[in-house]
């Protein structure tokens, strides 16, 4: 049985979107909350209210994720990416709540060619990777009773709330607009789809089973292939071109392989 009351951090972006719905439709007891009512980068705001809820189990969606901007915006990314996971952990310790923590598949170089396990050695590329990396660490640091969830590629039917949109939306609003679009080929992902996401995370809810994970879909194909996926399932045929990472240009380093 899942430990209850939940609070779940993030409630309505394209992840917490998906665990909101999951935990409505098993009648498992949560508190939804929302960005800017809850900060996570005000940590005595965030002790009172989390206080308050007295939750068996605090799950964390909320991110600062624009891989690029966060090049730029460093300070940022570190607040609510590390800073502010720190903080998160240090209440939940006081509080006696478990913690379900996301990270990211970029805390790793890609240099390998199968896929990655837990015990491999992160080396982050990005200042994003980076931010991600250090809250793993604060998380590790100051809790025991704890869930690190690397995910990979995530798509839902909720848009990003950072971004604003997903993969999957972006190809879809493009090829509606008719345009020709240019798509990396030469990283490959897995794709993992969050309500699938929610419900292993509601099974590892169930056993208390602590520690680090990698959690994703099956498979795996570049961003490309998957475009050409999309576009087959919806039958929507738009120019579409393969292109290499340095020919697309983004500012951050991206693992070739995660």
């Amino acid at each position: 049985m899942i430990s209850q009351p939940i609070v779940l951090i993030g409630a309505d972006g394209q992840l917490g979107t998906d665990l909101a719905t999951y935990f409505q439709e098993n009648n498992i007891s949560f508190y939804p909350l929302y960005y800017p009512q809850f900060d996570i980068t005000r940590p005595e705001k965030a002790r009172r209210q989390l206080a308050s809820l007295k939750p068996k189990v605090v799950i964390n969606t909320a991110a600062y994720h624009r891989v690029d901007e966060c090049e730029d915006y460093p300070e940022r990314a570190f607040l609510v990416n590390a800073l502010a996971v720190r903080h998160l952990a240090l209440i939940c310790g006081e509080l006696e709540s478990s913690l379900v923590h996301f990270s990211t598949d970029y805390v790793f170089d890609g240099q390998k060619k199968n896929p990655y396990v837990e015990e491999d050695c992160p080396r982050p590329l990005s200042v994003y990777a980076a931010s991600k990396l250090a809250g793993e660490y604060f998380v590790q640091a100051f809790l025991e009773r704890y869930f690190l969830i690397r995910t990979c590629g995530l798509y839902g039917v909720a848009g990003c709330w950072g971004k604003g949109t997903n993969f999957v939306e972006t190809m879809i609003k493009l090829a509606r607009e008719g345009r020709a679009i240019k798509v990396v080929n030469d990283q490959k992902v897995t794709p993992t789809s969050t309500w699938e996401l929610a419900e292993k995370i509601a099974e590892l809810l169930k056993i208390n089973a602590y520690g680090l994970y990698h959690l994703t879909n099956e498979g795996q194909c570049t961003w490309f292939e998957f475009a050409q996926k999309i576009f087959e399932y919806l039958n929507l045929k738009p120019e579409l071109i393969p292109v290499s990472s340095q020919e697309f240009g983004a500012k951050a380093r991206r693992p070739p392989y995660s």
